[in-house]
Parts: structure tokens; C-alpha cells; sequence
């Protein structure tokens, strides 16, 4: 398989063979026997080329996740006889990944000292596979292909404001009414800002004009700690400046979003069995710390 990659990837017999440290006859007379094997031809072989044909290519995107499972299984028995060590790159949400993961990180790295984790914070979901990355954690459930999942907890978004913010103001009584005051609106693809409420199964959506804008969640919740307006976020980041009265929550008979009402917290990983030892270790450990509805509330309370 490691040869028949190779020379799918070189589009070359010698090559291939030089990089094996083998003679050239050996490689064709190996890539004969395969093809007498499965019955098919994989390779167009020309005196200036040499391609894949459509049952090459197929046989080669099969063989490449082959080998990447034998590769990682090699890689997680080997761990097991030593301790678990190298670097683990993370990416994160910038509020979970500044509010909860860097103690985590700290509390974990005393545990496995020869771990580095490697935290890249962003507002986008990473692309695990061309990124390099082994854990994403990030808000809505993955839909790519060969991705795996793990729900660390569901969330609900809060209409929040600084209390300041109304005097001289009547509070809001129902989502029509947002349109009277100054919201504030997390940057999203589309020309418009909306938030859509749900209420006994009856959904609506009120559009508006945000007063300000930002793809940061960090920013919209200093706008709205300091009175700028209405402000859409995630109930566990919110939850200490609701308990200290900073901040309060304005019509909490709504489920209200700005994009889905089945948001929550989900650590995402490529698809391969077994996990390696130190994603698997690194991942049990953070969801030890906040998975559930009362660890996620409990992990913002010495930070932020």
C-alpha cells in the first residue's frame, strides 16, 4: 500500500523506488501483482507518464485512511509503554478559550508535564485536518465528514444589559419592542441583523439596526457592561455579571438566538480509532471540569 501511495503521489516507478531503496522492477512487478489481486488496472502507464486510472484513484483514497488508522494505532500502543508527551494544538471560541481553557492548561500540564498544549483561539471552527488541530472547541455541532463529537454541555443565549442603560428607559416587554432600544449585534455573514425568539413552540424573529458591531464575544459584553445597549450571549458567560447584578437579564420568558436553539459547548476531533493518548487525556480532563449544567457555570467563576 506504502508503495503503490508513493508512486500514485510521484507519478513515477524510479522515484519510487529510490525513495524505498529498491530497484525499479521491484516496484512495477510489485504494482502487476496488486492489480492481478484486486483485477483491475490501477495505473495508465505511458513511456512519459504514469496516471491513476478511476479505479486507482478510489483504491488510493481508501488505502490513505488505511494507513493512517495503522499509523495511529502504532502511535497510541507505543504511548502506552512510555508517558504521554509532545505538543497538542487546541483551538477554541475566544470567550471559552480565554475564560476556562488557560487554568485548565495550567491544572492539566502539572498532571502530564511532557504535554504542551498549544491553545489558537478564533471566532471560526477550525479546519482540524489542514490546521493541524487535534481538539476544536467550538459551539455548534460539526457537520463535516470525519469528524467525531462530544457534547461537554448545552447552552442558552441571554438578552443582557447593563441596568444604567435604563434610566430614563422603559425595559422591553415583548421582542418587538428590542426595535425601541440600542442592540448591540455579533458579526455574522448576511446583510441584515436579526434575533429569533421562541416562546410555547411559536417562534418569531425580530430584525434590527445594531448600534454597534463586533466578532468578538469579549467585546460585546464590555459594550454591554458599559451601558452601550442590549446584548446577545451565551447564559455561562453572563452568569457571574447576573449574580453580581452588573449585568440583567431583559425577557427571560424566550428562548432567543441569533443563529440555533440547539447551541451548546462540543469538543470535535478527527474520526480515527484508537484517540492518541494525549487528546484523549487532555479531552476527559476539560470535560471533567465543565461538562454538565452546573461545571459550565462554575468554570467562569474566578475568571472573567
Amino acid at each position: 500500500m506504502e508503495f503503490f501511495l508513493s508512486i500514485s503521489r510521484n507519478k513515477n516507478f524510479s522515484e519510487t523506488a529510490r525513495q524505498f531503496g529498491i530497484a525499479a522492477a521491484s516496484v512495477s512487478r510489485m504494482v502487476l501483482d496488486l492489480e492481478e489481486d484486486l483485477k483491475v488496472k490501477l495505473f495508465t502507464r505511458t513511456t512519459r507518464s504514469v496516471t491513476l486510472t478511476e479505479a486507482g484513484i478510489e483504491y488510493a483514497r481508501h488505502v490513505e485512511g488505511i494507513l493512517r488508522h495503522i499509523e495511529d494505532a502504532h502511535r497510541s500502543i507505543t504511548s502506552i509503554a512510555s508517558s504521554p508527551s509532545g505538543t497538542l494544538r487546541a483551538h477554541s471560541r475566544v470567550m471559552f478559550g480565554l475564560g476556562v481553557l488557560p487554568s485548565l492548561i495550567c491544572e492539566f500540564s502539572k498532571l502530564y508535564p511532557d504535554i504542551q498544549v498549544e491553545l489558537v483561539l478564533s471566532e471560526n471552527p477550525a479546519d482540524l485536518s489542514n490546521d493541524h488541530i487535534d481538539i476544536d472547541f467550538r459551539i455548534a455541532p460539526p457537520v463535516e465528514a470525519g469528524i467525531k463529537r462530544r457534547m461537554l454541555f448545552r447552552s442558552d443565549r441571554y438578552l443582557v444589559v447593563s441596568p444604567a442603560y435604563f434610566i430614563g428607559r422603559n425595559p422591553p416587554t415583548s421582542p418587538e419592542e428590542l426595535k425601541l432600544h440600542r442592540c448591540v449585534a455579533y458579526s455574522m455573514p448576511g446583510n441584515g441583523y436579526s434575533w429569533r425568539f421562541r416562546k410555547d413552540n411559536v417562534e418569531t424573529e425580530v430584525s434590527f439596526q445594531p448600534s454597534h458591531v463586533s466578532n468578538n464575544g469579549i467585546a460585546l459584553l464590555e459594550f454591554a457592561r458599559m451601558g452601550e445597549g442590549i446584548v446577545l450571549l451565551d447564559d455561562y458567560t453572563v452568569h457571574k455579571d447576573l449574580l453580581s447584578r452588573r449585568l440583567v437579564r431583559l425577557l427571560p420568558e424566550y428562548q432567543v438566538t441569533n443563529s440555533s436553539f440547539e447551541d451548546g459547548m462540543y469538543a470535535t476531533i478527527i474520526d480515527s480509532l484508537p484517540i492518541p493518548t494525549k487528546i484523549r487525556l487532555f479531552l476527559d480532563f476539560v470535560a471533567s471540569r465543565v461538562s454538565g449544567s452546573e461545571l459550565r457555570f462554575s468554570a467562569y467563576e474566578s475568571t472573567m
